[in-house]
């Protein structure tokens, strides 16, 4: 287990030395980066704790890759496939554990640790012989393979907004959709292979075009049921479940440019970096959107023109 670890180290120096700069000035960078957003996003909203807490979760989740964790299966015992689980979902939710334990927010530190706990024990075995229906056609191909992977969440999130309703916790609901929108954004961490983009045949800006409107219709779709609840029982809250929906969907429009600027490889370090931050820092999405779409239509031309 500990070569494993150092393993996932050596990894991520690699990939900090792909970005262009040593580890131990990557690794300071972050904390830098990390500290002052966190600092930022407490400064303005009270709720940050919560936002927290989805984020923590968001990184966690892909770390419940339906392969990765098979190929740790056929490698460790059980006890020792739980425990690494456990370790690796601590580890990486640690840094806001402890800018929650900082703040003062011990409830939303202890939904984090549960939550962390509970992505590493259960596991759904992915070799099925029964195929899970899903509510999409054959053409988004992420949201169809993505919802037979964690279409366990979404009950998840509509029984978070039952809560919220029976409890008048409004807030409670928007985190809700905020959830959807993140396990909806995870769909789109893997790249195709370029043969599905170039079967396409559409120009570059037409492709970006027909994804970001593929995304947005299925994410309406599942957050449907949360958006019609809240505005029932919330009606004076209407408009900001309108703007929280809005926000949800540059955040995918934006995800789904970030995974074609680096096609046909993986979104790396400077996307997720850039990513993050745009999360406690909206205003740097006016950058950050052109900056991955123009990129986008670069790397799309080799293969679509």
């Amino acid at each position: 287990m500990t070569e494993y670890f150092k393993l996932q180290f050596k990894m991520l120096n690699r990939r900090i030395l792909d970005f262009g700069m040593p580890p131990l000035i990557g690794y300071l960078v972050v904390l830098l980066v990390f500290g002052a957003t966190t600092g930022y996003l407490f400064s303005i909203t009270e709720y940050a704790g919560y936002l927290c807490v989805l984020v923590a979760l968001g990184f966690t989740s892909r770390l419940s890759e339906p392969k990765r964790n098979d190929f740790l299966k056929s490698i460790f015992n059980q006890r020792r496939y739980l425990t690494l689980r456990l370790l690796e979902n601590l580890l990486c939710s640690l840094p806001f554990l402890i800018v929650l334990l900082y703040h003062g927010f011990l409830t939303e530190a202890l939904l984090l640790i549960l939550g962390v706990i509970l992505g590493g024990l259960f596991h759904f075995n992915t070799n099925l012989n029964t195929t899970i229906p899903t509510p999409f056609g054959r053409k988004p191909f992420e949201y169809v393979i993505g919802f037979r992977t964690t279409f366990f969440i979404f009950p998840f999130a509509y029984l978070i907004t039952a809560i919220a309703i029976s409890t008048g916790n409004f807030n409670l609901g928007i985190a809700s959709m905020a959830l959807i929108a993140l396990v909806c954004m995870s769909y789109y961490s893997k790249p195709e292979n370029e043969y599905f983009v170039w079967n396409f045949a559409l120009s570059p800006k037409r492709f970006l075009l027909v994804k970001i409107k593929s995304c947005l219709l299925n994410f309406t779709l599942l957050s449907i049921p949360n958006m019609l609840a809240l505005s029932f029982f919330f009606p004076s809250n209407s408009p900001i479940v309108a703007l929280s929906f809005l926000v949800c969907c540059i955040y995918l429009a934006t995800i789904v440019l970030a995974k074609y600027s680096v096609f046909p490889n993986e979104p790396g370090l400077a996307q997720e970096i850039l990513v993050g931050i745009s999360f406690v820092m909206p205003l740097i999405l006016v950058a950050t959107i052109p900056l991955f779409y123009s990129q986008s239509v670069t790397k799309l031309k080799a293969i679509l023109e």
